[in-house]
């Protein structure tokens, strides 16, 4: 590990932090990852265990226990608060922050426990489906082109280390999916049962759809089930999210059973 503190605004590293933390789609071209807090910091280190760089600030460096985190990158870079403030995409800008390699374009793997995003456009939706993916068994998320970008900072976020326990495919289309051979399961409110009335697959792929159009007609005719999730208190639709949380859960549930 070597060490080294950077008070310049302009070093040729922050300038290229910034870009990535401030572009959603910039780890695509930059080929690497921008992680904040020592949440997704440990996190990331619990799956993956190797780090290229660390960024903390001073105070964090005399915090022992962020110290440790960020002596297990290869590189530690030490800067004052108000430089960190400029990478940062947090209201409250965290002391500890990872650039790690970005593990490029993945092909869908076939006979996993899915859950295929379709044009789901909210970061934060994005990434609660993705903590409710990895909470529930699902390995793995599919993610259609028009999809939120799945490694932004943003969605990162909100997945809360979810990522790292998951195979994550972006920008497929609809072709892809055939290499799944596992059954597509979607909701629908006209569908006939609900969703806790049904036997469902398993492993199976759940699609999710776009947050104000729902499935495609395309998508849903690939589907081999639909149901339907009850909702007494008489409100039209769930939130993508919410969505995904209660049919995740019930496929794990039935497994369990």
């Amino acid at each position: 590990m070597s060490v080294r503190v950077v008070t310049s605004r302009d070093n040729p590293l922050l300038v290229r932090l910034r870009k990535l933390a401030g572009d959603p789609g910039a780890y695509r071209k930059q080929g690497e990852v921008w992680i904040e807090g020592d949440h997704l910091v440990s996190a990331f280190l619990g799956r993956d265990g190797h780090a290229p760089h660390a960024v903390i600030t001073e105070a964090g460096w005399e915090d022992a226990r962020l110290r440790e985190l960020a002596s297990r990158a290869d590189q530690v870079t030490i800067v004052p608060a108000a430089l960190m403030a400029g990478l940062s995409t947090l209201e409250s800008p965290a002391p500890l922050a990872f650039a790690v390699p970005w593990r490029g374009a993945q092909a869908v793997q076939p006979g996993r426990a899915t859950v295929v995003l379709d044009r789901l456009q909210d970061a934060g939706n994005v990434g609660a489906v993705l903590r409710s993916a990895s909470a529930f068994g699902f390995t793995q998320v599919v993610a259609l082109k028009g999809s939120a970008a799945l490694w932004s900072p943003k969605v990162l976020r909100a997945g809360m280390g979810a990522h790292f326990a998951l195979h994550l495919v972006e920008g497929a289309d609809l072709a892809a999916l055939d290499a799944l051979d596992v059954p597509l399961v979607a909701t629908s409110s006209h569908a006939a049962q609900a969703v806790h009335e049904v036997m469902l697959p398993w492993p199976c792929a759940w699609v999710m759809g776009h947050e104000g159009q729902g499935v495609s007609e395309a998508l849903m005719a690939r589907c081999a089930l639909g149901v339907r999730i009850p909702q007494p208190g008489g409100e039209e639709s769930l939130n993508v999210a919410a969505a995904a949380a209660v049919c995740l859960y019930e496929s794990a549930r039935q497994q369990l059973a």
